[in-house]
């Protein structure tokens, strides 16, 4: 098996690359004077890191596609207070030869201990239908099988091996205690905690990087979550109907407002409340994870593209 010496993290300006990375997100751009540019995201078990191709772009373009080992030969920069690689060669590499643990984050929590604690949380339901519901999809191996594995995300949060369960879980916990503290359906709250993001288990896939599916392309985790809770509801046939209508809409709710994905927005106090815990745990793991990829011993980060800030780090 091939091996790595230098990762994402240990990664300076100035510093000579010449090793092997996952790649994603390979896309051909327009310079203002015409001319073409590559530019790929690389990643390893340490993080991500932007590359581009000034020269050789064609050459560079053929070598490989998203979702490839590739080898990389080039320079890291600076780049508006981020690095950035430049690169001057790539190849391919046969996947049989590279270790995938060198390329594919994990959560640092034992699956099997998030698994058991959600299940516990599951089987706390008070409706009986709505419980079985809830647990015969957690004790149904073929499930959470895929489930344990599945990332959150590609990259703003929870973007590894296992994030999906944590971010479930994560949501899950903080559902109970919302519900105690504003006298909210706690059934509902942890049912629609346990639902609302399983899309995600269809809408990427791994390889040497976290990917879209084509279905996560073309139809997006909500309807493809919609799509599994629809067929759980039809194994349960004595969940009344106007309790499955409600479970739907806080799948269909989750992400708040038509303009984040959301088909229609949150209408019940327990989908408020799902979509603002939901965007709590996302946006508190996804800046933690930022501060954490962050180099250097400076009081404030790099510039966040997507939250528009730097964040102080003190």
């Amino acid at each position: 098996m091939m091996g790595k010496t230098v990762f994402v993290r240990d990664l300076a300006p100035g510093d000579n690359v010449d090793d092997v990375f996952a790649a994603a997100d390979k896309q051909v751009l327009l310079k203002k004077n015409g001319e073409r540019y590559l530019t790929v995201a690389l990643s390893d078990v340490s993080g991500r890191v932007k590359a581009v191709a000034w020269d050789n772009v064609e050459e560079i373009k053929a070598a490989f596609e998203s979702g490839d080992y590739v080898w990389v030969k080039g320079r890291a920069a600076d780049y508006r207070g981020e690095i950035q690689v430049v690169m001057a060669e790539a190849a391919r590499l046969d996947p049989g030869g590279v270790d995938p643990s060198l390329f594919l984050p994990k959560t640092r929590r034992d699956p099997e201990k998030m698994l058991a604690r959600l299940a516990a949380l599951a089987e706390s339901i008070g409706r009986g239908p709505l419980r079985e519901l809830c647990a015969g999809l957690l004790s149904d191996t073929a499930f959470t099988g895929r489930f344990i594995h599945a990332p959150a995300a590609k990259s703003m949060h929870h973007a590894y091996v296992g994030g999906l369960l944590e971010h479930t879980l994560s949501v899950a916990l903080m559902a109970e205690k919302v519900a105690l503290h504003y006298g909210l359906d706690r059934d509902f709250l942890i049912a629609g905690a346990l639902f609302h993001d399983l899309g995600k288990i269809e809408e990427f896939s791994m390889k040497g990087a976290i990917e879209y599916s084509d279905e996560g392309r073309l139809l997006n985790h909500v309807v493809l979550g919609l799509r599994l809770l629809d067929g759980r509801i039809a194994l349960q046939a004595d969940l009344p109907p106007e309790e499955a209508l409600l479970l739907r809409h806080m799948v269909v709710s989750h992400h708040g407002a038509r303009e984040f994905g959301a088909p229609e927005p949150p209408k019940t106090l327990e989908a408020v409340a799902l979509n603002l815990i939901d965007d709590l745990d996302a946006k508190v793991a996804g800046i933690r994870d930022f501060l954490d990829s962050q180099t250097g011993d400076g009081a404030w980060s790099a510039y966040h593209n997507l939250l528009g800030r730097h964040f102080f780090r003190g």
